[in-house]
């Protein structure tokens, strides 16, 4: 029986001058969503045919600001993924959204178009910290949202973001203690990292931010678990957490390895042991479309090997670790070929990793060195 399917649906679009757009060629103040339905349609009824009978266990709408996606496309392609494949029993359908006043009023007829789980970027509840990472909604604007989320879907989620400059341990103890006080079943929790070309990067390397140190930042991650922990929802993933069994199931298709589509601007996929790519920007995206009947950009081979270090990679991310007997499937090679079997007996000796079976685990106490244990145990040809 073929493994199911996760499906990513990618909205490019955000309202004229939004705050969360990060290209400003995708600010649409009017789309015609008769032509983009289309398109979307067009362009899943094409992955539909190489993928064959599955079964959709997940579909993901994500993006500019897919939450201002009408409902009616979301209908639509949500309508359209079970028909061509059916859809899993509780399959879970998730869009992503910003905590602002425009994007909670369409929860409701969002919720009735078929979306049952919704993930809100609130990262901070604090307007100080709110106006540092350059977010445009207030902390009452984001409690509202939660709220709204919890009272129009069956699941919610948020992220925050801490270990930021000058964050204390008491700081973010109030803080996430008031994020798990909303009793929502699953939070992300990222700590502050900085990407070259960033904003960020322009003042760390001007010495004008200085992020916590390696021991300031266990500290405040160690806290995290705790409190988490605490609350029912423990660590399942480095950063996410979930009470069980309410686990994203479309980000645990990835971490296993699994196929996913993706379709609309931008999305790209892995299936069928290639990596998919779509055009990103949108005007080229339909053209494609129109062309060909689908946006492909690209669709790439993945060596045996790179298929084994993406799962590798991705895989011992999970506190359940990393199949290596699957491993082996997914990639065609023998588990020798991707796997330092040495090393990781030395790992388990400092108890940093542990093996059960054809499962390896990084344990709690490595996982802070998570980096260091992947360049160590993952053989990358």
């Amino acid at each position: 029986m073929a493994e199911p399917l996760a499906l990513y649906v990618h909205w490019p679009f955000c309202v004229s001058k939004c705050p969360y757009c990060d290209f400003n060629s995708h600010v649409r103040d009017h789309v015609d969503q008769d032509v983009w339905r289309a398109a979307l349609l067009a362009d899943l009824r094409h992955e539909a045919a190489l993928l064959g009978e599955r079964r959709v266990s997940s579909i993901f709408f994500g993006g500019g600001t897919p939450s201002l996606m009408p409902p009616s496309t979301v209908a639509a392609v949500i309508a359209e993924a079970e028909a061509l494949w059916g859809l899993a029993d509780e399959c879970e359908i998730t869009l992503e959204a910003n905590p602002n006043s425009v994007e909670i009023a369409a929860f409701a007829d969002l919720a009735a178009a078929g979306v049952n789980r919704v993930s809100i970027g609130v990262q901070s509840f604090d307007p100080q910290v709110l106006a540092f990472l350059g977010r445009a909604h207030s902390g009452e604007e984001a409690r509202r949202a939660i709220a709204a989320a919890q009272a129009s879907f069956a699941r919610a989620s948020f992220d925050l973001i801490y270990a930021r400059p000058g964050q204390s341990i008491s700081d973010w103890q109030a803080e996430l203690g008031e994020a798990l006080a909303f009793g929502t079943g699953h939070l992300s929790l990222y700590q502050l990292t900085i990407e070259p070309g960033t904003r960020f990067w322009s003042l760390a390397a001007k010495g004008e931010l200085v992020l916590p140190d390696g021991d300031a930042a266990a500290d405040l991650f160690d806290v995290t678990q705790a409190l988490t922990r605490a609350a029912g929802l423990p660590r399942y993933e480095v950063s996410n957490h979930a009470r069980p069994g309410e686990e994203s199931r479309h980000n645990l298709t990835y971490w296993r390895y699994g196929d996913y589509a993706g379709i609309g601007p931008g999305a790209h996929g892995r299936r069928l042991a290639q990596a998919s790519e779509r055009h990103k920007k949108p005007e080229n995206f339909i053209a494609a479309v129109e062309r060909s009947g689908h946006g492909l950009k690209a669709e790439n081979d993945l060596p045996p090997h790179e298929r084994a270090t993406e799962a590798m990679l991705m895989g011992l991310r999970l506190t359940e670790g990393v199949d290596l007997a699957r491993v082996e499937i997914r990639s065609g090679l023998a588990r020798e070929a991707f796997f330092d079997a040495g090393a990781a007996e030395r790992l388990a000796a400092q108890g940093l990793v542990r093996q059960a079976g054809d499962r390896l685990i990084v344990t709690d106490e490595g996982i802070l060195l998570l980096d260091s244990i992947l360049s160590e145990v993952v053989r990358t040809g």
